[in-house]
């Protein structure tokens, strides 16, 4: 199924992150410490620019479609997970391959989750207030 217009932008953006996340597991795998330091520099960099703009850009308006409501729970996990993640910066920022490793499976996981589970519920809530 073809993702609905308004959230087509940041579907892109988790395309991107989905490489990111994927990188800092195989650089977390590796035993390469130039590959970890690498990937932890991209990694906290991106969780301080872009990675940080698209949460709050989630957080700042499409979540607030669901407080007090039936999605609720979507909504909260997602915020839940967002803080998670910029709560791993620290260990990013030394260079740390067991907290590169976290980061990684952690991204891809909550990705997952908002293409699976949280975007296809608010294509359905955006069908209804569109049809209402």
């Amino acid at each position: 199924m073809k993702r609905s217009v308004l959230l087509q932008p940041l579907s892109r953006e988790h395309h991107i992150a989905l490489k990111l996340a994927k990188a800092c597991v195989g650089a977390a795998l590796s035993e390469d410490s130039a590959k970890i330091n690498s990937a932890c520099q991209r990694a906290a960099k991106s969780c301080m620019g872009e990675l940080h703009t698209h949460f709050d850009q989630e957080e700042n308006t499409l979540l607030t479609l669901f407080d007090g409501t039936s999605g609720q729970a979507l909504a909260d996990r997602t915020r839940s997970d967002h803080r998670e993640l910029m709560a791993m910066l620290g260990g990013l920022q030394h260079n740390d391959a067991a907290s590169l490793d976290r980061f990684g499976k952690k991204l891809s996981e909550h990705i997952r989750f908002e293409e699976r589970e949280l975007f296809p519920e608010l294509e359905k809530y955006f069908v209804t207030k569109l049809a209402g």
